[in-house]
């Protein structure tokens, strides 16, 4: 197996989100037609544009945990993003800043389409654990693939189930699991699964459907370990994303050469980040490792 020296920061651009600037610990975002502002930690630096372009936000998020969104303007609570074929969908809650997409993540659905075109197989069986809204589940399975999309949250494989019907894919085979994500990969071990590509999403800090907490230093190496007991025999990739940036790329590169030791194939490491189109002051919002073959 063999493992980059190189960190890579990865970024790509998405027509329907621009980060417009940064600074002070806020980011000035645009998601479709609406200007926000979120709280931002990693942003100290100071903001590139006048003040006067801030003010057109719509609608302010401080970041900080429990707080709510303050609305400038009359808006709708939800709308609607387009990836490629895919139609999402977007909303202000009442509990977080979070608003159902991520778009440091567009380079991996991407590339994890990319992957799973190249390989010109149509029977790859596709895990996403900690899966979300499901934009990553829609990508593989409008390619073909058999997807089980697993999370702990029922509102929130409600809303991934919504942008399945929105981007008309209500007759992909996705295979919608409310679980515990520990517990769900004991059990397909015991029942003899395999996975050719696992995508992993996992929180620093979360709890399953009937309370069971997971902490990212506690859990995380003998979680792996469980999972390659699911690695088919012939896997097309592994791939984990964390935000706990006070770990490393290197320490996601580590642990995935444990668990796909004896595969042989590739190991990258890196930072997912957003980047103005005016300005080299990009921010790096996760770390990444993909094993592939």
């Amino acid at each position: 197996m063999q493992q980059t020296d190189c960190i890579h920061v990865l970024w790509d651009e998405w027509s329907d989100y621009e980060l417009l600037d940064s600074g002070n610990r806020k980011k000035l975002e645009r998601f479709g037609k609406y200007v926000v502002i979120r709280g931002e930690s990693k942003a100290w630096w100071q903001p590139e544009l006048p003040e006067e372009e801030w003010k057109k936000a719509v609608a302010f998020h401080s970041g900080e945990e429990h707080a709510g969104w303050n609305f400038w303007k009359p808006i709708p609570r939800e709308w609607l993003l387009r990836f490629g074929d895919l139609t999402l969908q977007t909303r202000f809650t009442a509990t977080s800043k979070h608003i159902g997409v991520f778009p440091e993540k567009v380079g991996q659905w991407r590339w994890i389409r990319e992957q799973i075109r190249n390989s010109q197989r149509r029977d790859l069986r596709v895990l996403n654990l900690f899966a979300y809204t499901g934009i990553t589940s829609l990508v593989a399975a409008a390619e073909g693939c058999l997807v089980t999309h697993v999370d702990s949250a029922k509102g929130i494989i409600n809303w991934a189930k919504e942008n399945q019907r929105l981007s008309g894919l209500e007759n992909v085979p996705i295979r919608w699991i409310l679980d515990d994500a520990a517990k769900f990969i004991k059990r397909e071990a015991r029942r003899n699964q395999r996975y050719d590509l696992i995508i992993l999403d996992p929180p620093s800090f979360g709890r399953g459907p009937d309370g069971e907490i997971w902490k990212l230093e506690d859990h995380l190496a003998d979680f792996l370990a469980d999972c390659r007991a699911i690695v088919s025999d012939n896997p097309l990739l592994v791939q984990m994303t964390l935000y706990a940036l006070d770990q490393s790329a290197l320490f996601i590169g580590n642990l995935l050469a444990d668990m796909m030791q004896g595969y042989g194939g590739t190991i990258e490491v890196g930072e997912l980040a957003v980047k103005p189109k005016h300005s080299d002051k990009k921010i790096s919002l996760s770390i990444f490792g993909q094993w592939c073959r």
